[in-house]
């Protein structure tokens, strides 16, 4: 069995290369696996830190996205399945600046913030104690909405075929 430090560090390295893959690869379609990529590693360190509930979700929810972002890819993008080549940066040297300077930002605010130490033990179920942090009471609402998200999505794409919800137009 890989020890869950590994494992960690491993998926670390998996989520940085694919986020990295995103603007490096010549296609669209490449670049939106890529970022499938990086999220499943994301998800997957959730899991390792034993925030299943939360690993979970993340998988489920970026490969639905990736999904239905394919489809919407090959349905109208004026390259065939976005496979052809295309830059995915725009305005290299500015982007390129902005984006170091926010990596050194946020790396000094690591090192230069006095961490608190943890007072107590951590929660039996942290998944329980996170959900109620984050939603508290609302949890149902929370739900309910997700259903009709989801609802909604499953109408639209239905709603966008060419025949139309109750068949042929003529």
């Amino acid at each position: 069995m890989i020890p869950a430090t590994v494992l960690f560090w491993a998926l670390a390295v998996g989520a940085v290369a694919g986020g990295v893959a995103v603007f490096a690869v010549g296609s669209m379609a490449r670049a939106t696996f890529a970022l499938l990529a990086s999220f499943l590693c994301v998800g997957g360190e959730l899991l390792v830190l034993d925030l299943d509930y939360l690993g979970v979700l993340v998988v489920l929810m970026m490969i639905m996205e990736m999904l239905v972002m394919a489809v919407f890819m090959v349905m109208f993008m004026m390259n065939p399945a976005g496979l052809m080549p295309m830059s995915m940066v725009h305005n290299r040297w500015g982007a390129l600046g902005i984006s170091g300077a926010v990596f050194a930002a946020l790396a000094a605010g690591i090192v230069l913030t006095p961490w608190p130490h943890r007072a107590g033990r951590p929660p039996r179920d942290p998944t329980r104690a996170l959900g109620l942090a984050i939603m508290g009471p609302k949890m149902p609402v929370m739900m309910g909405i997700g259903l009709a998200i989801l609802a909604t999505m499953i109408a639209s794409v239905v709603l966008a075929t060419r025949r139309g919800r109750y068949g042929d137009a003529e």
